[in-house]
């Protein structure tokens, strides 16, 4: 399969998407193109699959792989695809990277193993453990509030080192410790720097960080990839108003309801009403009701107002 090159480092929107499906264990190829196309078509720079946003850990190994084999043949080397292979078990997470690595993908993706929690030491050792065995680069996840372990900067200092080891996604959320880790790299200028939550893109694009993994690129691509090159640019009077819509977006669209899962169930609904995709979640979670769903069409006709976007809801 075509292949796209990793750049060093990786710059710019890398939405993490959404596993389409038609049930529970059943992969909808059909809302996956559709999904594929539509994000393209907003300008990104990568795909980002199998994250916190892709359900990996609700998602069967079957049902991963095909995912990995279904998303590399329709982007078809268009962009960097960039595929999640966090398990608790170390041979499973190097059994998706060499699906990944066989189908076509630029590098891979790991958070800490989240069942026995490690120290710093422990999982600096195992980070490197794993990228010694895998046929792909390999980028760190900070996702402490799933995992339990925070990745601390002097660690992913350590970890930068490795050859194989060329960026970190970071989804703590905890800007100080964001600036910190970007201080320590400072030294690594081929070493990707990328925020997870969107309401810090424009802020840590303007720092000096390589780019965003922003959920919301998902429905509104372009708006994401227009608030990137605007923080690059530093063209303040562009860059604001785009942010404001963008934490529109995250105020409205993430916390309806009082799940945990809120932000995961608000996207797929929407891409739902937007026809992109069916309201369909793998259990244990699930997905709005007619009451939520009521609720997100409101605020997506009002965000696509805002954004003079002509989609059908």
């Amino acid at each position: 399969m075509k292949k796209a090159e990793l750049p060093q480092p990786l710059r710019g929107i890398i939405p993490p998407i959404i596993t389409p499906l038609l049930a529970r264990d059943t992969l909808d190829k059909a809302g996956l193109a559709k999904l594929v196309e539509h994000i393209l078509g907003g300008g990104v720079h990568g795909i980002f699959i199998l994250g916190t946003t892709g359900e990996l850990s609700s998602l069967s190994y079957r049902v991963r792989h095909e995912m990995v084999e279904s998303t590399c043949e329709w982007v078809a080397g268009r962009v960097p695809v960039l595929v999640g292979i966090t398990d608790t078990a170390l041979p499973e997470s190097i059994q998706l990277a060499q699906t990944a690595e066989k189908c076509g993908a630029a590098a891979v993706v790991a958070a800490a193993p989240y069942y026995f929690s490690l120290n710093q030491a422990e999982l600096t050792s195992y980070y490197q453990h794993l990228a010694d065995q895998l046929p792909l680069p390999l980028f760190l996840y900070n996702m402490p509030s799933h995992t339990k372990i925070s990745l601390a900067p002097k660690s992913v200092k350590i970890l930068a080192q490795h050859p194989h080891i060329v960026g970190i996604k970071d989804s703590s959320g905890n800007g100080v410790n964001f600036q910190l880790l970007h201080y320590q790299l400072k030294d690594e200028p081929d070493f990707s720097l990328l925020v997870g939550p969107e309401e810090l893109t424009a802020e840590v694009v303007l720092l000096g960080a390589h780019g965003g993994i922003n959920g919301g690129a998902n429905l509104f691509p372009r708006l994401y990839v227009d608030l990137y090159e605007a923080a690059v640019n530093r063209d303040l009077d562009r860059l604001l108003p785009l942010h404001q819509r963008v934490l529109q977006i995250s105020t409205h669209l993430y916390s309806v309801g009082n799940s945990q899962a809120s932000y995961l169930q608000g996207v797929k609904c929407a891409l739902s009403l937007m026809g992109i995709c069916r309201n369909i979640l793998a259990e244990p979670l699930q997905p709005f009701g007619e009451k939520e769903q009521k609720i997100i069409r409101q605020h997506l006709q009002e965000i696509q107002a805002a954004l003079n976007t002509k989609v059908p809801v």
